[in-house]
């Protein structure tokens, strides 16, 4: 499981977290939605060890092990992947570079074979594996790397940050088949996301509601529902 107990976190010196848990069991997909600026993303980017992210106090267990002290790549290499909601440009490394160090394998017929399948898998033409990663990609070909690198490095908790947004209608209905996929093999997802279609479209186990830097509801399908009739 992944474990986030009250969970309070300054960025720049001003406190964006407040008191935040969630756990997240492998299987498990849930939606954490809200308005812009309820710390969403935030609590993502201090799940995943990003350093801007100072933890006051609170800790992070992930299967049993308090990792809130560990950098990002120990926390990587423990099972999280973290999908950024505006992926960086990185001039000069292509995305297949990118993936193949990250998973440890070697430069092979068969690994190319297999990067170029996960990548038709999302709608990204191969082709975009031999460029730097992100450079010229529009706004939804960067989510579909992103969708991709969290197929292919076959993380067990994946956190995505608005992997749908930029994305045209084929590509949503292709990412939520993708998400249920991901659901039935056993990966633990948090999903942040503004787009009401994918949740409609994807089995969502749980729903918890930020605003102000807090969790204010949680609950099932049910509270997805409540926020359609009478917003946040």
């Amino acid at each position: 499981m992944l474990d986030v107990r009250e969970l309070h976190v300054d960025v720049g010196g001003k406190r964006v977290l407040q008191g935040v848990s969630l756990q997240v069991s492998p299987g498990e997909l849930v939606a954490l939605v809200g308005p812009n600026g309820s710390g969403k993303s935030t609590l993502l980017r201090t799940i995943m060890g990003d350093p801007r992210c100072a933890v006051v106090s609170g800790r992070i267990y992930l299967d049993g092990e308090d990792i809130t002290g560990l950098p990002p790549s120990e926390r990587a290499k423990r099972g999280l992947f973290l999908a950024f909601q505006s992926p960086p440009e990185i001039e000069g490394v292509t995305l297949a570079t990118l993936l193949l160090k990250a998973s440890g394998r070697e430069r092979d017929a068969t690994a190319f074979s297999d990067l170029e399948k996960v990548a038709s898998r999302v709608g990204l033409d191969p082709s975009y594996l031999s460029r730097s990663v992100n450079v010229g990609f529009s706004g939804g070909e960067r989510k579909r790397s992103e969708l991709l690198q969290a197929l292919f490095l076959d993380r067990k908790y994946l956190l995505l940050d608005e992997v749908d947004s930029g994305v045209d209608v084929g590509g949503l209905k292709k990412f939520a088949d993708i998400l249920g996929d991901l659901r039935g093999t056993g990966k633990g997802i948090v999903l942040v996301t503004h787009n009401p279609d994918i949740l409609s479209s994807v089995t969502v186990d749980r729903v918890a509601v930020m605003r102000g830097g807090k969790i204010v509801r949680e609950g099932g399908p049910e509270v997805l529902e409540a926020v359609m009739r009478e917003g946040f």
